[in-house]
């Protein structure tokens, strides 16, 4: 399994900015797919998942602002981030949990990408 994020960039607060991830390789029909950011000096945290029957999460921090989205045929990944904030500023991670039935914690996430930086600035 391959995972590899591109999109990320800088933005002004209150602007938008969509992050994309192609994953490869998967061979099971169960997973879940998630976006995680982890700035400097502070733990990776989970910010938006999707399972394999379309279900959704977000973290308090940005719901209602960011959105997860798949699609299905290419096993494509995207986050559309939105409102964005100066605290949304990280590295943000594509990862996916391989045969796992719902969105678990981020120890069950066995794939990552390199991550992309994304910077908002005031």
């Amino acid at each position: 399994v391959q995972v590899a994020e591109s999109g990320g960039g800088s933005v002004q607060a209150g602007g938008s900015l969509r992050l994309s991830c192609l994953v490869s390789g998967v061979s099971s029909s169960r997973y879940c797919m998630a976006w995680f950011r982890q700035a400097p000096g502070k733990e990776r945290e989970g910010v938006a998942f999707i399972n394999w029957d379309g279900n959704t999460r977000y973290s308090d921090s940005v719901k209602g602002r960011f959105a997860i989205s798949e699609e299905h045929a290419t096993k494509s990944l995207y986050l559309e981030m939105n409102t964005m904030k100066t605290e949304d500023t990280a590295t943000y991670y594509c990862a996916a949990d391989v045969g796992a039935w719902s969105c678990r914690g981020k120890e069950a996430f066995d794939y990552w990408g390199q991550g992309t930086q994304v910077t908002v600035s005031s």
